[in-house]
């Protein structure tokens, strides 16, 4: 039943995010606001419903190793390792981000991705056969929304689609850990 259920949300939030939409769903972390990371406007949105800056870059969500390297020129080694070995979410910032939204970026080129390994977002990261921008569903400097129930109503409103999936959970979600992986081979951890 949970499958059925899934896979009609997915091709709901599919359809948006193709049309330039954007989406508030259930991630391996906590809720997010999603949208397609290689549409410049749909990228604008999310920072204008965040009320966020756009010199911060944004957080993107594939789901393989595969799609990972659509958008990253080199992965390094050690990048493999640590999505392999991770026991939790980690998002990874890599150096030559490509075939992406100028405005997901950091100014230096650098693209914070991960792979989810979570069913909903991994489904949902599949079918779209694109990178998801995922950043929290939250107004900028407000809590994240670690379940469905905490989420702002004004954020609900702003969106084009909100998932069906998950929104009964009552977890405890936090944000992933976030690495840099800088071109040396060192590695720096920004978010345990």
């Amino acid at each position: 039943m949970e499958n059925q259920q899934y896979e009609k949300d997915v091709r709901n939030a599919v359809e948006v995010m193709r049309k330039g939409g954007v989406i508030l769903y259930p991630t391996d972390t906590v809720w997010g606001i999603g949208c397609d990371a290689t549409n410049p406007e749909a990228v604008k949105k999310v920072f204008e419903i965040k009320q966020r800056e756009d010199s911060k870059a944004l957080i993107c969500l594939v789901d393989s190793e595969a799609r990972l390297q659509r958008y990253v020129r080199d992965v390094p080694n050690v990048a493999w390792d640590i999505i392999e070995l991770s026991t939790k979410p980690v998002t990874i910032i890599l150096d030559g981000a490509t075939n992406l939204a100028h405005n997901v970026m950091a100014e230096d080129g650098s693209v914070a991705m991960r792979v989810t390994k979570e069913p909903f977002s991994n489904l949902l990261c599949y079918r779209f056969q694109k990178a998801i921008v995922s950043t929290s569903a939250n107004i900028s400097g407000q809590p994240p929304a670690a379940n469905y129930r905490d989420i702002a109503p004004e954020l609900l409103e702003a969106v084009d689609y909100v998932c069906t999936s998950r929104r009964q959970e009552k977890k405890p979600h936090t944000p992933s850990g976030i690495i840099r992986l800088k071109p040396n081979g060192e590695v720096e951890v920004v978010r345990k």
